[in-house]
């Protein structure tokens, strides 16, 4: 958010002169989604800045008039929240978070990183409206290195570590985390388990590298808020959201954590270190 506001006032909009911002971080509790963006709704704002796939789903129910921009929602297209890409209908346009192939590449690192990987595994919340997306590409992904696939769906801080436990006892085991808000929350658990059980893992978010996890692939988020921020004022200018494009990640990053990759007994591929935006020693 602070990007955003930063690219906003470049384009000549600043909070205290000709913008108000109202904010509203609700975290994963549905119900606090709704109450408020309801309460957002009511204050008839001239545009709506979302992000999260549950979040937009909600937001977009509540109204079909205010123009809402989103920044890191898969698959909009395929899960019905615009009519087309290059035109959007509606009220509701913005950045996706991932094109179709980064699931793939995601599995493709973690085979490199960890070439002994016969299994790979998917954690996901089953009540993300982006599961079915990540599942597929998953699934294409692994039988493409002839990798079997093994879906692990969870809901809750408990569900993860068994499920993380479970899987550790099949041989030679890996897991994709997709993006995904309830699984971030305990990142700390997560990446524990992981290394309690020694299972190489890559991610869609680089606060788990940061918290000590092997390795991410992930768009670059900074980037993408600091890119809605056009989109925002061009609609605070009056244009159409229709002349608004939904568009893809422009930068992704690949960060390995090299303390992790050693307390896993894994040694990271120079050419791949040499690929990396970011070496956490």
């Amino acid at each position: 958010m602070a990007a955003t506001r930063d690219e906003l006032r470049k384009l000549g909009w600043s909070e205290g002169d000709n913008l108000r911002v109202q904010e509203r971080w609700s975290g994963d509790d549905l119900a606090r989604i709704e109450a408020d963006a309801a309460e957002l709704i009511l204050l008839e704002p001239d545009v709506i800045l979302v992000t999260g796939g549950r979040v937009v789903s909600i937001v977009q129910k509540l109204t079909r008039t205010i123009p809402i921009v989103f920044v890191g929602v898969s698959d909009p297209f395929g899960r019905g929240l615009v009519t087309s890409l290059a035109r959007p209908q509606g009220n509701l346009t913005g950045i996706a978070l991932a094109e179709y192939s980064v699931v793939t590449k995601q599995v493709e690192i973690l085979k490199e990183i960890a070439p002994r990987v016969t299994s790979v595994g998917l954690m996901f919340n089953p009540d993300n409206p982006s599961a079915a997306f990540h599942r597929a590409q998953f699934e294409a992904a692994a039988a493409a290195l002839a990798l079997a696939s093994v879906v692990l769906p969870v809901r809750q801080a408990a569900d993860i570590e068994q499920s993380i436990d479970t899987f550790a006892r099949k041989a030679r085991g890996g897991i994709v985390f997709p993006s995904d808000l309830t699984i971030l929350a305990h990142r700390s658990l997560v990446t524990a388990a992981l290394t309690k059980h020694r299972v190489p893992a890559i991610f869609s978010d680089e606060a788990y590298t940061s918290a000590g996890a092997l390795v991410a692939y992930t768009a670059d988020r900074t980037e993408m808020f600091r890119r809605v921020a056009s989109y925002v004022a061009r609609l605070l200018r009056g244009e159409a959201v229709a002349d608004l494009p939904v568009v893809q990640p422009t930068r992704y990053k690949l960060i390995i954590n090299l303390s992790a990759a050693k307390g896993l007994g894994i040694e990271v591929p120079l050419a791949l270190q040499a690929q990396a935006d970011e070496v956490i020693e």
